[in-house]
């Protein structure tokens, strides 16, 4: 495919760049005194559990609403429980990148988000009334795709969409799903907030070894890993076709609501150049980071500092996905090239973090492609 071979060359280009010594690239210091200690402080305590904080409240919500609608299932109440799905889902976008910890032994982001939902499956769970959302089987028939799918996609009206909770023959199978998922999605956001404020945070913030063990290198992978597969991949590419032979609408994150998809995305770049910047969760302040670690270590690329270079492509991809469809499965089906454009832009952060930033850092990437990029 044409863009995954952009994908590859430009990979390959940048990675023999930076194994020649140039003039326009400043050495790394031969010590590096950077505080991880606070850059990881920042991270915990003004991004990471306020966003997770946030996020559980959400899902509490949803719970909550879906108790409300199983108990009186209406056209108004069906809206308003789709208003708390999406808030929450919106969230999401703020903690899916954090799958370090509790998250990633729960399989937190797959167990949530993996899309597009197994309609199909989740219709033979609803009939059989046997399914168990722990067994990794199932992670594409729960979460909030699998919710989107039971508040928006069984039928084209409200009408018809509340009639499966109240007149179908298995209307009860119907609520039964619909209260698992959202109590899934509760439980498991709790458990991993509990986690943060509990223990974990210690040892968290005092894990500041620079060895592949070191908290510093596990959530900068995680963080590279989230952008470039469930980002830059999931939202975008693998819908456009980037990594198939055809165009895949369908699998758009949010399909059967259709119009938030473009949102989600905005949401989760957003999120990602905060991060990036050590920006707090609230907005109110910045900390150590990505950015101020690169700016301490001085790291120039063409005559510019790499954590500007980084920050002005964050711009530009944002920029490009504005131009999009709030429907990005009708975006790709009236003119992908802005999908391939976008994906363009986000691939050239992907090389910024995976090839530039991560030498400057001194982090091995810990896992392994597997999309050819």
């Amino acid at each position: 495919m044409k863009h995954l071979k952009l994908g590859v060359l430009l990979l390959l280009v940048a990675a023999s760049i930076i194994a020649c010594s140039s003039d326009n690239e400043s050495p790394q210091e031969a010590t590096d005194t950077f505080d991880r200690s606070a850059m990881l402080v920042n991270w915990a305590d003004n991004i990471i559990i306020p966003a997770y904080d946030s996020f559980n409240t959400k899902a509490i919500s949803l719970n909550a609403k879906t108790v409300e609608f199983n108990a009186n299932p209406t056209e108004a109440n069906l809206q308003a429980l789709r208003s708390v799905w999406k808030d929450a889902y919106i969230s999401f976008q703020n903690v899916s990148m954090f799958e370090i910890g509790k998250a990633e032994e729960l399989r937190f982001r797959n167990r949530l988000n993996v899309y597009p939902a197994n309609a199909a499956q989740i219709e033979s769970f609803i009939d059989s009334g046997l399914y168990d959302f722990s067994l990794p089987s199932t992670i594409d028939k729960q979460g909030f795709p699998a919710l989107d799918y039971m508040l928006n996609g069984l039928a084209e009206t409200d009408a018809e969409i509340v009639a499966f909770y109240t007149t179908n023959s298995n209307a009860e199978g119907y609520k039964n799903y619909l209260q698992t998922l959202s109590e899934t999605i509760s439980s498991l956001s709790n458990e991993v907030l509990t986690s943060w404020t509990g223990g974990y945070r210690d040892a968290f913030v005092a894990n500041t070894s620079s060895s592949a063990s070191g908290a510093v290198d596990k959530l900068t992978n995680d963080y590279i890993f989230y952008f470039e597969k469930a980002l830059r991949a999931g939202k975008v590419g693998i819908p456009a076709g980037v990594f198939s032979t055809g165009t895949l609408p369908q699998n758009v994150e949010a399909f059967y609501k259709k119009d938030i998809s473009k949102e989600l995305l905005l949401e989760a770049i957003d999120a990602s150049r905060d991060f990036f910047n050590g920006k707090s969760f609230d907005g109110n302040s910045t900390g150590q980071s990505f950015k101020t670690y690169l700016d301490y270590l001085n790291t120039i690329k063409n005559g510019e500092n790499l954590s500007a270079l980084i920050n002005n492509q964050f711009e530009v991809a944002k920029t490009k996905a504005n131009e999009l469809n709030g429907n990005l499965a009708q975006q790709v089906e009236t003119d992908n090239s802005k999908m391939l454009a976008t994906y363009d832009e986000l691939q050239r952060i992907v090389i910024l973090l995976k090839v530039d930033m991560i030498q400057a850092l001194d982090v091995s990437i810990d896992y392994v492609d597997a999309d050819g990029d």
